[in-house]
């Protein structure tokens, strides 16, 4: 009994040690990360229903970091073997920005609550994820391609492609949706006799499944305190009612001072749409009911102008800005990113 309750003791211990360890980002970035709330002196134009919290176009970035993180893992197995890939430069990077967020929120009227827990949630997510993948990748998944050879198998390019079709997956829909079983089922039947190929399929298997299971839970209570608005309100000049109206995704929705009020996406259909009015002569005026919003841009250039943060991209061979602009300024800036040699990736809502 005593031989029991020593190693009961050793594994508490150890998962203390380890749910404090997930924690302790959340802990740093709490408290220190916090900037001063400023009341912003800026009227909305839209109603209150149709105002969101402007903090969230700088909020919404850590949940497109995972999903930029996918795709840096997509592009890097494309060629290469999962541990070629940086897990903890992703998981740190992560954290890093969420703390330069949190205090940038505070010049934006402040994060609220709901979304302060809901970027931790998904955080110590990510970040527990990317630990056990690297635990595994960077020992036994590395020994097994040791053995492989230089020539990739089957299933390394399967695996590769699942992950690429994933991360575009990611662009519009939430990743609790995604088929994981038929990942899984897919390994599985085009598994070969070779070492590498069984290892694959057993191990994304495990993956695929435990994620699915996971899918399942997160999807259930995402349905029981409802989904996110998946459109939202703006204003616009520069086309008139008919025009907007001829443009698939717009719903016109009336006029207000200063100019058209339209209803469109959000996410990333809504990068392209905007992208779209902008080289068209649209001006935007108001989004969401505030003036400033965050996007970012690629290019092969360290350093942006007006970036206030960048990160290098891993698996290509260029970096990600992210810029804050006042909404008014948007589309002009939209349409002079060529020749700045930037381009446009994400706009930012709300």
């Amino acid at each position: 009994m005593r031989f029991l309750w020593r190693w009961a003791k050793r594994i508490i211990a150890l998962v203390l040690v380890l749910i404090l360890g997930l924690l302790a980002p959340v802990i740093y970035v709490e408290i220190a990360c916090r900037g001063d709330v400023l009341t912003s002196d800026y009227t909305p134009v839209l109603p209150d229903e149709d105002h969101r919290l402007e903090s969230r176009t700088l909020l919404t970035y850590p949940e497109w970091h995972i999903v930029h993180a996918y795709d840096d893992y997509a592009e890097v197995i494309a060629t290469g073997d999962p541990h070629e890939f940086g897990f903890l430069r992703a998981i740190t990077s992560y954290w890093t920005s969420l703390c330069a967020f949190s205090e940038m929120a505070g010049q934006h009227g402040g994060a609220d609550f709901e979304t302060r827990q809901m970027v931790y949630v998904i955080g110590v997510s990510f970040t527990a994820e990317l630990l056990m993948k690297a635990a595994y990748e960077e020992t036994i998944g590395r020994a097994f391609t040791w053995l492989r050879g230089g020539e990739r198998d089957p299933l390394d390019d399967l695996s590769a492609g699942q992950a690429r079709g994933y991360a575009a997956f990611l662009q519009q829909v939430p990743w609790y949706n995604w088929d994981f079983e038929s990942d899984a089922a897919a390994l599985e039947l085009a598994a070969t006799p070779s070492l590498r190929s069984r290892e694959r399929a057993f191990a994304l298997g495990v993956e695929n499944r435990v994620k699915a299971a996971y899918a399942s839970v997160i999807a259930n209570a995402v349905a029981g305190v409802g989904f996110d608005e998946l459109r939202l309100r703006m204003i616009v000049t520069g086309l008139t009612e008919q025009e907007l109206t001829d443009l698939a995704g717009i719903e016109v929705v009336g006029t207000q001072a200063g100019g058209i009020v339209i209803e469109t996406p959000r996410y990333r259909e809504l990068t392209g749409m905007m992208a779209d009015l902008a080289a068209q002569g649209v001006e935007f005026v108001e989004i969401a009911g505030n003036d400033d919003i965050m996007f970012t841009a690629i290019s092969p250039n360290l350093v942006a102008q007006d970036a206030f943060l960048s990160f290098p991209r891993q698996g290509y061979d260029d970096y990600r800005h992210l810029i804050m602009v006042p909404v008014q300024s948007l589309a002009e800036r939209l349409r002079g990113l060529d020749a700045v040699g930037l381009r446009l990736e994400h706009i930012h809502d709300y």
